[in-house]
């Protein structure tokens, strides 16, 4: 449709069709209206429920819909809009037999969906032996005058598909699987959004043991626009579970009965495009519109998460009489290893290890991937930096050229700044100097290394040493004999809001890797995180961070709000929110930015007063936006805007 002079012409989308009766004074446009140059396609690719959806999210995030519909709609392929007008609508898709969620009592998960309840989901921190259920029983054949009624026909019974055969799962995938399927059975969409494409092959693999491929639809940033457009088309057609990383959670939904998030707390969920709304935002807005159920899935829960089950509006479910795995922190144990017992891995851990690697893989959890953490002048001591950018220098490998950990650009040839030295040594321990140390004393042993570089998704259940980088552990049928977990001080040295937190649901995670029984040596590490793990009461950390951020003012609980720009912009901005209940406002402080002079400046306020805040600070963008200017030189470009706002940003808590 054409804009402004009619010169620029630019696709839309149709959200509602009225008549000029429908029209009343107080909301008829009193200009000329501009013609429709074209109508591309009468496929409805953008569904009310994801338009309402974005309407919503956009105006909660200061944002603007057309912002969030770059995430939810993929751009128009024509191939997937003919197929699916020219499908046979006739088609019924396979029903799906439902399934009843184990190792969570009588029906609590079931009971939940049902009701369209919202609940706070401890996941079964070990893998499970998923089979698909029971068929329904087949109806006795009735005999009429002597003969079976079903030979009345000539057709012949269709031969029953042959059954999945029961796969290993992890826990968390079981349990979603299992609720999507009772879902599904009552012919009602469940959205199941995860972190990554590892997640997202795990819950595929568990689901296709319950229900038909047919039925499930993914949604993530591997897929090519034209799959992800078929598969939109898909759940716009008939009832299916949608899975994906973040776009998965703008999925259109046929009849919606079910939303839930897998490990909400990881940062995969914070989306980087404006309007940078979390996934697990959106989940709570659909919610709300959609009168679908909610589940809330990890093992160890966010202060997000924490904050509504302490309000009430997320009920606790966790697993019944579950296997809880057996953590040993070894900063607990007392023993006459004297300062053995303080060794990156001490004698108990090398001990349980070297027995558990006889029966099958054993995990070893680090921190950082490369030979060592970082590169010092073997004179001064002096560390390594990139002449291009300034980031840390790494060695990938035993004797390999110096790597920037940043833009990754080679530094051969290398002299300290300081003293003129060209040799450099290495310091800490990454994954491959850990497995090249494992390597000498596992001699006959198996060595993998899992990391960003090398991606395993999968090793076989047989013995091995498997050391990976967090968040890149390999799965393995039936779990891993022992896991040892290292370098936690390190982990938790950085600086940063969520550390504790992300942390935790690191070694969770890693945790829940291991066999029923099988024992977790959280190494170096003691206090109550310590304590939290070994006792597996991971919601205790949550509820204790929450109370320090309620005392300090800061998210989760309350909402927070940054202001970048020119000092007179950010300043202008805060005195827009006039009387509106904010708490102090920290800054404005000078921060790094192609643009001189802009600052950044944090606004808290309570949840009841988002609405207000957000359209305030969205009126004062509009209203410096429209006055930009284009800047004066051979390009015609405006100036970049005085004012950008950022709800609900974490990235000012984050690592510094």
């Amino acid at each position: 449709m054409p804009l402004r002079s009619g010169a620029r012409i630019t696709d839309a989308y149709v959200v509602e069709v009225v008549t000029d009766d429908a029209l009343s004074p107080e909301n008829d446009f009193p200009g000329e209206l501009s013609a429709v140059e074209e109508l591309v396609s009468p496929v409805p690719v953008l569904a009310p429920e994801v338009w309402q959806l974005a309407r919503a999210v956009a105006d909660r995030a200061a944002g603007v819909a057309s912002d969030v519909l770059r995430l939810a709609v993929p751009t128009r392929q024509v191939r997937p809009e003919k197929a699916w007008l020219e499908r046979d609508r006739d088609h019924v898709p396979p029903r799906v037999t439902a399934a009843v969620v184990e190792g969570y009592g009588d029906a609590v998960i079931e009971s939940v969906i049902d009701a369209g309840g919202r609940a706070a989901v401890s996941a079964i921190p070990h893998p499970v032996l998923l089979s698909a259920p029971a068929p329904a029983p087949t109806p006795t054949p009735v005999v009429v005058d002597g003969a079976d009624a079903s030979d009345s026909t000539d057709t012949p019974a269709p031969a029953p598909a042959p059954e999945p055969e029961p796969t290993w799962v992890p826990g968390w995938a079981a349990t979603l699987a299992q609720a999507a399927a009772h879902t599904l059975a009552g012919e009602r969409s469940a959205v199941i959004a995860v972190p990554d494409f590892r997640d997202v092959t795990d819950l595929e693999r568990a689901l296709l043991v319950l229900v038909p491929a047919e039925r499930v639809v993914r949604f993530d940033a591997k897929q090519t626009n034209g799959q992800r457009a078929r598969a939109l088309l898909t759940a716009r057609t008939h009832p299916v579970v949608a899975i994906g990383s973040r776009a998965a959670v703008y999925a259109p939904a046929s009849d919606l009965g079910l939303i839930a998030l897998w490990d909400d707390g990881d940062p995969s969920f914070a989306e980087q495009r404006a309007p940078y709304v979390h996934t697990r935002d959106v989940a709570l807005v659909r919610t709300a519109q959609s009168g679908a159920a909610l589940l809330m899935v990890s093992h160890a829960r966010s202060t997000d998460v924490q904050r509504l089950v302490e309000l009430g509006w997320l009920q606790e479910v966790g697993p019944h009489r579950a296997r809880v795995p057996k953590v040993v922190p070894t900063a607990h144990q007392t023993n006459a290893d004297g300062y053995a017992a303080q060794a990156r891995i001490p004698s108990s851990a090398w001990r349980a290890a070297r027995e558990a690697s006889h029966d099958g893989p054993v995990l070893v959890q680090v921190s950082n991937p490369g030979f060592g953490t970082g590169l010092v002048c073997t004179e001064c001591g002096e560390r390594a930096h990139c002449r291009v950018c300034g980031g840390p220098l790494g060695s990938p490998h035993a004797g390999s050229t110096p790597q920037c950990r940043f833009c990754g650009a080679l530094a051969a040839g290398y002299r300290c700044p300081t003293c003129g030295n060209g040799k450099l040594k290495p310091v800490g321990q990454g994954a491959q100097r850990t497995a090249d140390e494992l390597g000498r004393a596992f001699p006959d042993t198996r060595i993998v290394v899992a990391d960003g570089s090398r991606p395993i998704d999968e090793v076989p259940a047989r013995p091995a040493v498997v050391v990976a980088t967090r968040g890149a552990e390999p799965d393995v049928a039936g779990g891993y004999a022992c896991v040892l977990l290292l370098d936690g001080e390190r982990m938790l040295a950085r600086e940063g809001l969520r550390v504790q937190e992300d942390v935790l649901r690191i070694w969770a995670n890693a945790a829940a890797k291991g066999a029923p029984g099988a024992p977790v040596y959280l190494v170096g590490i003691g206090g109550k995180l310590a304590n939290a793990m070994a006792l597996w009461r991971l919601d205790v950390p949550a509820h204790d961070e929450l109370t320090d951020r309620r005392e300090l003012f800061f998210p989760p609980a309350v909402r927070v709000a940054t202001l970048t720009g020119t000092d007179e912009a950010v300043t202008g901005a805060i005195e827009a929110l006039g009387d509106a209940p904010v708490g102090p406002v920290l800054g404005p402080v000078p921060v790094d930015d192609p643009t001189p002079g802009t600052v950044r400046a944090i606004v808290r306020f309570p949840y009841g007063h988002g609405t207000e805040v957000a359209a305030t600070l969205k009126a004062e963008v509009i209203r410096r936006s429209s006055t930009r200017r284009v800047v004066k030189g051979g390009a015609k470009r405006r100036a970049a805007p005085a004012l950008r706002v950022r709800m609900d940003d974490a990235e000012p808590f984050s690592e510094v």
